[in-house]
């Protein structure tokens, strides 16, 4: 038997990953490297009063002028608004975002607004009439952005940042290329730092989104070698959630970068659509919700996954014949975790405004198998409901 013959690009950009107790004095040659000499942090409060944070304003000195606490979950337009403030106040010539998935996407939309000089109302991506989706180009240089984890994350190797405008309740997606991280440290201590609801919150997400991927006729051998074994390490290190497990920490960290980098050619799906729907709404994590919808979403792609879905639960170790959706189903089943939208706070009258607010989503025309309308989303909730 012959196998046939392939015909795709998978273009990657640069990736400087350091990993392990000497990778803060790796960031100061970094910064010397991009000829940075004011840069600033981008956290959340308990990121900046770890002991972690000792360990990094001695390795940078003089280099690190100050620090922006103002990254809240789901990247509030005022937060973003905050942490622009404190750049310009501080001159800052370089970004340091430190935390989870709302940091790297904090740091980068406040690099977009100082540059932009604009609101994110006129930057974002928006839907047209035509339904297809238009992002701005955004031309003005960026400050360079430098990322040290402390959950799993697959936002940190990105280049698009979605935040939050509580006022609308819209979610605005800022793309930019030049906002994407220039290097990544993985430093034990900085991993130690979350607690491990979010740890499991971002393994979820990582999973979740290698999962829809996977799904995704638009992947590659290339992507599809990073996004297997991004799943295979999260299986793994799932049930590994305690701070001084640091090198389950670590390979869970290293599983989102792989899912990150994998998802460039073929990003996510019905399930990351419904956690940007949900996730404000019940203030639950991502992660979570996409653990809730996904084995339905997959359901709902099934008549067109047959061909993708043998490579998913080969992944979990399963048989090629297995059904997916089942396979992520029984592996998600035992962990301490919410398994239904009723679970966290959603009542069926909101389930239509959910489906509406999913159709205006980027990623909704990402779905393998092709949405018609919110009554298509709506069946899927009332399944996860």
């Amino acid at each position: 038997m012959t196998s046939p013959a392939l015909g795709f690009q998978h273009l990657s950009a640069e990736l400087r990953l350091y990993c392990g107790e000497d990778s803060l004095a790796a960031l100061a040659k970094e910064l010397k490297r991009s000829g940075s000499k004011r840069a600033v942090v981008v956290s959340g409060r308990s990121v900046s009063a770890s002991p972690a944070m000792d360990l990094l304003r001695s390795a940078l000195g003089p280099v690190l002028v100050g620090e922006s606490q103002s990254v809240r979950p789901n990247s509030p337009v005022q937060a973003v608004e905050e942490a622009v403030r404190v750049l310009r106040e501080l001159e800052a010539d370089a970004v340091i975002a430190i935390g989870g998935g709302s940091a790297a996407v904090t740091a980068r939309a406040a690099a977009i607004l100082l540059a932009e000089q604009r609101p994110p109302q006129e930057l974002c991506t928006r839907r047209l009439p035509s339904g297809q989706f238009d992002s701005p180009r955004l031309d003005a240089p960026k400050l360079p952005q430098f990322v040290i984890p402390t959950t799993p994350s697959t936002a940190f190797v990105k280049v698009g940042s979605a935040v939050h405008d509580a006022d609308t309740g819209q979610r605005l997606a800022l793309f930019d290329p030049k906002t994407r991280a220039k290097a990544l440290f993985l430093h034990p201590e900085f991993l130690r730092t979350a607690p491990a609801d979010l740890v499991m919150s971002a393994a979820l997400n990582t999973l979740s989104t290698a999962v829809e991927a996977l799904e995704s006729p638009k992947c590659d051998p290339v992507s599809e070698a990073m996004l297997t074994h991004a799943l295979r390490l999260v299986a793994r290190h799932l049930d590994r959630m305690a701070p001084e497990d640091i090198g389950a920490r670590e390979y869970l960290a290293i599983a989102a970068l792989l899912c990150g980098r994998g998802t460039e050619q073929a990003g996510g799906g019905l399930a990351s659509v419904l956690a940007h729907a949900i996730g404000h709404r019940a203030h639950v994590s991502n992660g979570i919700v996409n653990a809730i919808v996904l084995p339905h979403t997959m359901r709902f792609n099934e008549p067109v996954t047959q061909a993708t879905s043998a490579r998913i639960a080969e992944s979990f170790g399963q048989p090629p014949a297995a059904a997916a959706a089942d396979v992520l189903a029984s592996l998600l089943a035992p962990l301490p975790i919410p398994h239904r939208l009723r679970d966290i706070g959603l009542a069926q009258e909101d389930l239509d405004a959910i489906a509406s607010a999913a159709m205006s989503d980027f990623f909704i025309s990402r779905s393998p198998r092709r949405v018609q309308g919110a009554a298509d989303v709506r069946a899927i909730l009332d399944a996860a409901w």
